[in-house]
């Protein structure tokens, strides 16, 4: 039975609760206190109605034994109501606040006991309702705030999924709006039940190279099109994970490593990179398609923003590049602009 019972009780799915644990527990056990003094008062208030058939005499004491009694439903029969009056107040009060206990209890019991079943039905609810969502793979620093920075650019929290193997760092997950799913991003299962075939992108955050290029040759099998962010420690292995099939790969430590490097002769450059890059900035980076009436013009003559670079299939176009910065249909253009 040990070993057993955690695994009845294992819980895979956190979602933001309504209420915390702790004070639905104690809710519940002050409903419960409540009622059995609502019982007893009932009963002391029509104790004339009862006889005790060992002494005769009813005291407070039975009366507080004829409460459990009643509630549990033991019924030993040495106190009983005699009287027409009290019958009825069984009958037509007690009776009622006796199977509220009871609900409390079943319902308690029922959450226990039928977690799995009920936590089935609700990950078969949310894989059936959930598309075009953020699974975030990893909820360490760089999933934090990969999250965090996602939904402060208009994600909804309850469009991100995070999929992580430990429990705690999913409660912390759920209590920040996101759905928690509790498994190895490595295993195809796990990444199935997180729907990635069904989301907009996958943001891989595992802090370890060799899972990371794992799941990303996982999640190309199941979702050739999803778009694949990656975060990557060493260097070397950005060649390995761009080969398994990651759209884009970021490098903390090494972004790290140049800003860090710039800084030494430059007071503000990190800092107006920082501003670019949070949503929170004052300005911002984006990539867009050209639009119809900027074909023709060049770089600098497109506004209100700046643009700074054109993307043109493997091409990558600077300002000062001349004839070659000029827009064409189907380009796709970085530009700096006004947050």
């Amino acid at each position: 039975m040990k070993t057993a019972l955690p695994t009845i009780i294992r819980r895979r799915l956190f979602v933001q609760a309504t209420r915390s644990p702790e004070r639905v527990l104690l809710t519940r056990v002050l409903l419960l206190i409540v009622l059995v003094l609502a019982v007893l008062a009932i009963f002391w208030a029509d104790r004339d109605g009862l006889k005790d058939h060992v002494d005769g005499h009813v005291s407070f004491g039975d009366v507080a034994y004829f409460t459990a009694v009643t509630i549990t439903t033991v019924g030993y029969g040495d106190i009983v109501p005699v009287s027409q009056r009290a019958r009825l107040v069984d009958t037509v009060l007690v009776t009622p606040l006796r199977l509220v206990i009871w609900l409390v209890f079943l319902g308690t019991a029922y959450e226990l006991v039928l977690q799995r079943w009920m936590e089935a039905r609700r990950m078969m609810r949310i894989q059936n309702t959930l598309s075009g969502h953020l699974v975030v793979c990893g909820f360490g620093h760089s999933g934090r705030s990969s999250a965090q920075e996602a939904v402060a650019r208009g994600t909804p929290a309850a469009q991100i999924m995070v999929l992580d193997k430990d429990a705690k760092v999913l409660e912390q997950a759920a209590a920040l709006g996101y759905i928690g799913l509790l498994g190895d991003a490595t295993r195809e299962q796990d990444l199935l039940d997180a729907g990635v075939p069904r989301a907009q992108a996958v943001l891989i955050c595992l802090g370890r190279d060799d899972a990371t290029v794992l799941t990303v040759l996982t999640v190309r099998q199941l979702a050739p099109s999803v778009r694949v962010i990656c975060s990557v420690a060493e260097e070397e292995n950005i060649k390995l994970v761009r080969q398994a099939g990651a759209n884009a790969i970021v490098a903390p430590s090494i972004v790290g490593g140049y800003l860090m490097a710039d800084s030494v002769r430059s007071s503000h450059v990190a800092d107006y990179i920082s501003d670019l890059m949070c949503s929170d900035g004052r300005v911002r980076l984006v990539e867009r398609i050209a639009l119809p009436e900027e074909v023709g013009k060049a770089i600098r003559d497109i506004s209100p923003g700046l643009v700074v670079r054109i993307l043109r299939g493997n091409s990558r176009i600077g300002f000062w590049e001349g004839p070659e910065a000029v827009v064409r249909t189907g380009d796709t253009l970085l530009e700096i602009e006004h947050s």
